[in-house]
């Protein structure tokens, strides 16, 4: 099914919108990842084609060289509607005056990634695991992006990744575990380049397992190609996190992309960034939930947006979140209900952040309500050891004394 941005519905089916803006495309082009790469949106210009701009749009694109650079692929271009500034799909990609806006809160790395980097390139903030900042590029760019300061070429710092000290670095370090490869998206990579960065980190004994953290197959779902699966499956145990936020961006060349994946064995989870009058609604997050089911694929964090800089526009409160997880928890399936966390700014790395379902917690019983809000008792035992616990009384102890 073929469809043009403005005609899309809801969002709850998979539709294709190809050619869309590129309708003398030929088929093998439009299918060829490397011919979408170089023919994205990358000025005003072109945007001024196909788009009905608002002033604050128009203001921030012109500014958007000094912050983060603009790039869309035709793939995901498609799915912008022309007359809508307030569309989440376009809310994401096209730069807002509102980036050159600061706020008290705001900061250049709200991960704290930089002061947790012992060799260029490489962050090392859990004990086990690390990130792996394999390239500044992106096949397009999130206006929200937490790397703004590395990505895309125009940021405040340059990314000089380090890759034979990072490989000596993590021949040394055998507790790590397990790396995760980003950036910039490790997939714009050629098989070839990336075969080798795989096997190279392959060869290092103590790495258990990979994964890669991804939004190609959403914005470049022609990368996912049968030879680039199979050059993948190589490397298993490997895991890869793609990211999600919107159910129409899941259109039936995404689906095809990621049930590739799947089908080559790689275990997929998705991370979302809760982002306002994007996704910050329950029937948006609940459709987004199931359709990643449907493309096997497990949500797995909701993130709290970061503090970075400019993102205030973009930004919702803790509160919508934990309201969110409180309408899916028990309403749906649990496999598609993320985990709502915040990146504890600094570099306190993530915290989870639930509803308040433990009313009230002592060495004689834990107090919990369900889903429905009806009230349960559970005792508490230590197998038979003396444990210590912290009385835990959250905000309802009206229901202990009603």
């Amino acid at each position: 099914m073929i469809t043009f941005a403005a005609e899309k519905g809801d969002g709850k089916e998979f539709v294709s919108h190809a050619p869309g803006c590129w309708p003398r495309v030929a088929p093998e082009l439009w299918q060829d990842w490397k011919w979408q790469l170089k023919n994205r949106v990358t000025s005003l210009a072109q945007l001024e084609q196909h788009l009905n701009l608002s002033e604050e749009e128009r203001s921030g694109v012109l500014l958007s060289g000094d912050k983060l650079a603009l790039a869309v692929t035709p793939h995901f271009f498609n799915l912008i509607p022309r007359d809508n500034p307030d569309d989440p799909i376009r809310r994401q990609v096209i730069p807002r005056i509102e980036e050159t806006w600061t706020s008290q809160y705001d900061m250049t790395d709200p991960c704290g990634e930089d002061s947790h980097m012992p060799v260029p390139g490489l962050v090392h903030r859990y004990p086990d695991r690390v990130l792996f900042l394999v390239t500044d590029r992106c096949a397009s760019y999130c206006r929200y992006c937490t790397r703004s300061r590395v990505v895309s070429g125009v940021g405040e710092q340059e990314l000089h990744t380090d890759f034979e000290e990072a490989f000596r670095y993590l021949e040394q370090h055998t507790e790590v575990r397990d790396v995760l490869l980003s950036g910039g998206d490790a997939l714009i990579f050629s098989d070839d380049k990336l075969d080798k960065l795989l096997s190279r980190l392959r060869a290092i004994r103590h790495i258990e397992f990979l994964r890669i953290g991804t939004r190609v197959p959403i914005f470049l779902p022609q990368r996912i190609t049968p030879e680039l699966c199979a050059m993948l499956q190589k490397h298993h145990p490997l895991w890869m996190s793609v990211h999600v936020n919107h159910p129409r961006e899941l259109t039936s060349e995404v689906k095809d992309a990621l049930e590739r994946l799947a089908n080559a064995g790689i275990p997929l989870g998705n991370q979302s960034v809760l982002l306002a009058r994007v996704n910050d609604d329950l029937e948006t997050m609940k459709t987004l939930g199931h359709k990643l089911l449907m493309c096997r694929v497990r949500p797995y964090y909701l993130y709290q947006c970061d503090l970075i800089n400019g993102s205030s526009h973009l930004r919702t409160s803790v509160a919508k979140g934990i309201e969110i997880i409180e309408g899916l928890r028990g309403h749906t399936t649990g496999y598609a209900v993320p985990q709502f966390v915040i990146d504890a700014p600094g570099g306190g790395g993530k915290v989870p952040i639930n509803p308040g379902y433990i009313l009230y917690h002592d060495n004689e019983k834990i107090v919990i309500r369900n889903y429905e809000g009806k009230i349960f008792e559970y005792p508490e035992s230590g197998g038979g050891q003396i444990v210590q616990f912290a009385p835990q009384r959250e905000y309802h102890d009206e229901y202990l004394y009603s």
